[in-house]
């Protein structure tokens, strides 16, 4: 079983999160920004991490920058987190 830390380092991940802001011009979907982030709309969790139809479907992902991927994950609150 693969771990989220892991996960983030496979070449897979690498290969699909580069084409996928690639294809997106790496512009943030919600505000336009540069974004940086390829982030999943399906929370990876234990139990879906290591399947491919949502750790790895383009469809399930959504271009992000910093801020709006803080947003998501920590509401507006102010608090910060890199990935």
């Amino acid at each position: 079983m693969t771990g989220q830390r892991e996960f983030y380092r496979t070449r897979a991940w690498k290969r699909l999160s580069k084409a996928f802001l690639m294809s997106h011009n790496y512009i943030c979907e919600r505000c336009g920004q540069p974004a940086s982030i390829a982030h999943h709309k399906v929370y990876l969790t234990a139990e879906n991490i290591n399947n491919p139809r949502i750790a790895l479907d383009p469809g399930n992902l959504e271009a992000l920058c910093q801020s709006c991927h803080n947003a998501e994950h920590f509401g507006s609150g102010g608090a910060t987190a890199a990935g």
